[in-house]
Parts: C-alpha cells; sequence; structure tokens
C-alpha cells in the first residue's frame, strides 16, 4: 500500500508542479500536533505564532476534517534553520504532502529539495516560488498587490499634496520583502518614505520603532504597518507622542482591524482572509493528490480595501 502511494506522489510532483505550500499555525503550541485520523496525512509547517498564523491553523484542521484527512503541525518561529527541520521531522512522519508557510522564500529551494528526494510533494501558503516544477500548488496572496492597495489609498487621501510616510516592516524575507516593496513601488512620486524599519512581526519591537520613528520624523504624515497586531501598537505610540493626526494603513482584515477602521484607528487594512487560505490550501492539496478534475495548481486569494466606507465587504478572517 505504501509502495503504490508512494508512486501516485511522484506521479503528483510531476504532473502537477506550482507554487510551494505555506501554511500557518502550531494548534497544540509545541511542535508536532495533528487532527483526526483520515484517509490523507498531511504535514502543516507554519511559519510563526501571530494571530494570521494562529487562524490559517485553524482553518487547516477544520478543512482536514471536511476533507478526511489528518493534519501533523510544527512551527518555524520565523526562523529558516527550524523550519527545514521541522520539514525533515514531517518527511520521517511520511505524510502524504507538506503544506509550508515559509518563513523565507531564500529558504524554500532547500526545503522543496528535502521533500521532493523525499517523494514528498509541497503546497505552498501566501507565496509562490520562481521555479513552480517541483512543487505541488500554491494558495497564493499577492503581496505586492497588497502593498500597492494600501498605497493607492494614501495617494487618494493625499490628493496630490506632499506627504511623509513611515514603514514599519515585518521580519526581513518572504512576506515583508514583498509588501513593502509593492507598497513603495506604487506610492505617488509626492510621497516621501522618511523611515523604514522592521517590527519583526512584534508589537512590542513596532511600538519601538514607532516611538523612534515618530520622535525623528514628527511631522509624519502616513504609516504603513505590515500587519494589524503590529499597527495597533503603532497607533499607541503615535497617539502617546501627540501624533494622533498620522494616518495608518496596514494588513490582514481581521475582526479587530476592521473595528478599528470603523472607529479610525487605522485608516484602511488590507483583507486577505487567513480561513480562505487555508481552505483553499488543504482543499487544493487532497484534490491535486487526488489528481481530481478542476482543481487549480496555483489559487489566488481574493483581497479586499478595507476603508470606512466598504466595511461590510470585508471577509471573515478566522474561523469560528
Amino acid at each position: 500500500m505504501k509502495s503504490s502511494t508512494r508512486s501516485r506522489r511522484t506521479v503528483a510532483v510531476s504532473l502537477a508542479g506550482t507554487a510551494a505550500l505555506l501554511l500557518a499555525g502550531c494548534g497544540s503550541g509545541d511542535d508536532s500536533g495533528g487532527a483526526a485520523d483520515g484517509a490523507r496525512s498531511l504535514g502543516f509547517v507554519n511559519g510563526s505564532n501571530t494571530h494570521f498564523h494562529t487562524c490559517l491553523l485553524k482553518a487547516v484542521e477544520q478543512e482536514a476534517k471536511t476533507q478526511d484527512a489528518k493534519v501533523y503541525s510544527a512551527n518555524s518561529k520565523q526562523d529558516a534553520g527550524t523550519e527545514l527541520s521541522n520539514i525533515e521531522d514531517m518527511i520521517s512522519r511520511d505524510v502524504d504532502a507538506l503544506i509550508v508557510q515559509t518563513v523565507n522564500v531564500d529558504a524554500l529551494e532547500g526545503d522543496i529539495a528535502k521533500a521532493k528526494s523525499a517523494g514528498i510533494p509541497i503546497y505552498l501558503t501566501s507565496v509562490a516560488t520562481s521555479d513552480m516544477d517541483d512543487v505541488l500548488g500554491a494558495a497564493v496572496v499577492d503581496l505586492k498587490k497588497v502593498g500597492a492597495l494600501d498605497a493607492g489609498w494614501i495617494e487618494k487621501d493625499a490628493a496630490g499634496k506632499a506627504a511623509t510616510v513611515g514603514i514599519v516592516a515585518g521580519a526581513p524575507g518572504a512576506a515583508s520583502d514583498l509588501l513593502v516593496g509593492g507598497f513603495e513601488d506604487a506610492l505617488p512620486k509626492t510621497a516621501k518614505v522618511v523611515a523604514n524599519q522592521p517590527g519583526m512581526f512584534n508589537p512590542a519591537k513596532a511600538q519601538d520603532v514607532a516611538e523612534n520613528m515618530i520622535q525623528s520624523h514628527p511631522d509624519l504624515d502616513y504609516a504603513f504597518v505590515a500587519n494589524e497586531e503590529m499597527a495597533f501598537a503603532v497607533r499607541k505610540a503615535f497617539d502617546a507622542a501627540g501624533a494622533k493626526d498620522v494616518k495608518i494603513v496596514s494588513v490582514n482584515g481581521t475582526e479587530e482591524g476592521v473595528a478599528a477602521v470603523e472607529d479610525g484607528r487605522l485608516a484602511a487594512t488590507v483583507a486577505n482572509s487567513a480561513l480562505t487560505i487555508g481552505q483553499t490550501a488543504v482543499k487544493s492539496a487532497v484534490g491535486l493528490l487526488d489528481e481530481k478534475q478542476g482543481v487549480d495548481k496555483i489559487s489566488d486569494i481574493p483581497l479586499v480595501l478595507v476603508t470606512k466606507d466598504n466595511l461590510s465587504e470585508a471577509p471573515q478572517y478566522c474561523p469560528k
């Protein structure tokens, strides 16, 4: 039975090459956990412990039950070396496929090679690789577009006037670099980035960055923050410094983030539902393994720029 399953994996890898899989979260808080037994076994290697990653894990586990699949989860805690170790552990479990929420796109080459040599296909969440040949599939968030949508809001709000912008990025590599790159590329020429520092997806770190930023640039007009958890801390820092007029744009579209847009703490946020990403990843990975017709190798996750004018259009972010 195992040998026939392994041969089907090899066929799936060669026929269904596409983006690498990134799924977030660790259910039990350690490096191993699983849903109920199922017809398929999936390894889920999450990148961090943020709200996004926690919601992503919940979505993966819930959809796995629907798809009659068992999930083993691990968390790389923003470390590429830990990510590779987690993938090696999943290989030792002989899972049918690996879903990966990577911590660094550059690290994926080695991860994919390890899994390929073991005959286990990888499915990516959030990002894809430039070479899709050795990947099962991907649920892709166009992170550059996410950044561009926030920049577009600033362009519209500034209405041609000169503006200064601060950036509180995430952790260097993978998602943050793509977000910030898309944001900077789409800013109008009248907007000048005067500060760009990593908040490491850590609210305490982001608050320190924001405190230093507003001291150095007290006339700051806008701030782009790479996720809402950091954005709330940045808002506190700005308000404490008397800079309540700085308009903050962010990313995620969590329930708390949408509420912050409604009450004015955030000016806008871009919703990219963790629920949708997790559901799509599991459903597509299982479908591609089973060679079902009509299953896309690459699935684009819908994006919504959420402002006070369209709060009701924000999709559900986290599973109940």
